[in-house]
């Protein structure tokens, strides 16, 4: 199956807390941190091929995945390379979070359909649900509800957990959404997104607007990994990092609002809309952020004097408790049929009450 395009990321936009280990001597069936000082003889080995000898209940490839993951450190600080050398005398930490839990139930969980046939659904989804579950989350997620609506045969499509699944949205942006009903669909919209074919776009509302050398629009390519600080977090790497994945986003402004309130130049937020050419983690997110206009709400990338600004000239209504993300169109072709299927979705009314409020100030 292809990548997991979520915001469309492939990286698990939504990751909950990692639950605090165990000792070192834990079974690794429970969520463990272990430990091991690297010894002389293994300087200048390769950092999987040490770990993997250190701990023998974890194979060589999964050390793999928890280096890629952000799960392993020296001496505090992250590691991001697999085949990165070994430093004598070093504290080697790797953290192996706990099992998911069985397999997701059934949940009675209202969905906004706007399109259903043997092979696909396609949903609206609200914010604050969560696409799947994942530790902090294991239940009442557009899974649980999805599972109720078409059937417990929709297990058997896709991943264990995540069934139907084909890409993802952060758990407090809205918008339009497809699952697949059938393996057969699976695997075609999967290919889809894998080839760039699926056309999505999102309302975005920033704050200011996009600082030189971004203009009113254009095309933002910023190759995009993990956050060496912290693991919840995507960052901004050189294009020629071993690190992360690339990724562009066209973006083009649609309003202005108001005037600087922080003291730059400049209106106090925009409307944009956003095209994505890659599906990354918080790519939106960030790529704005990377642009000097981080969204309006963002918890995680964007806290800012302007921000705070902002948030204090809204009227308390219109104060927004997650990022002003919005996805509002999707287009793919059917599995079956070939036909192009295109779907919208208005905006919510939270930023509808946001966009009120914008154009008062």
């Amino acid at each position: 199956m292809a990548d997991l395009p979520d915001e469309l990321g492939p990286d698990g936009a939504d990751d909950g807390d990692i639950e605090e280990g165990m000792a070192a001597s834990a079974p690794l069936h429970a969520a463990a941190f272990n430990e091991v000082h690297a010894a002389p003889e293994a300087a200048g080995e390769r950092l999987d091929r040490f770990l993997a000898a250190s701990f023998p209940a974890l194979s060589r490839s999964r050390i793999k995945l928890l280096i890629e993951n952000a799960r392993v450190f020296r001496d505090g600080q992250m590691e991001t390379q697999v085949s990165a050398r070994v430093v004598t005398g070093a504290l080697y930490r790797v953290e192996v979070p706990p099992p998911e839990p069985a397999e997701p139930e059934p949940e009675d969980i209202p969905l906004t359909i706007l399109f259903e046939d043997a092979h696909l659904l396609v949903v609206d989804k609200p914010a604050g649900l969560s696409v799947h579950p994942a530790p902090g989350n294991w239940t009442g997620t557009l899974v649980n509800a999805v599972l109720f609506h078409a059937g417990e045969s929709l297990k058997a499509v896709g991943a264990t957990g995540r069934p139907g699944i084909v890409h993802r949205l952060d758990k407090d942006t809205s918008g339009v959404m497809v699952v697949a009903k059938s393996s057969f669909a699976l695997g075609s919209l999967g290919q889809q997104f894998q080839a760039r074919t699926v056309d999505r776009s999102y309302r975005a509302f920033l704050v200011g607007a996009p600082r030189p050398p971004f203009g009113a629009e254009g095309r933002i390519e910023a190759r995009l990994a993990r956050d060496v600080h912290d693991r919840k977090k995507m960052a901004v790497v050189p294009p020629t990092a071993t690190v992360g994945k690339p990724a562009a986003t066209r973006y083009r402004t649609l309003t202005r609002f108001g005037t600087g309130l922080d003291g730059r130049p400049g209106p106090a937020a925009s409307e944009v809309e956003c095209r994505l050419e890659t599906g990354r983690t918080h790519q939106v997110r960030v790529h704005m952020a990377h642009a000097g206009a981080p969204l309006i709400g963002d918890p995680v990338y964007g806290a800012s004097r302007g921000q705070r600004a902002l948030m204090a000239a809204l009227p308390e209504a219109a104060r927004l408790a997650r990022q002003a993300l919005h996805a509002e169109t999707l287009a793919f072709t059917h599995p079956a049929t070939s036909d192009r299927l295109s779907f919208s979705s208005p905006l919510p009314d939270d930023l509808t009450a946001l966009r009120a409020a914008l154009a008062a100030l």
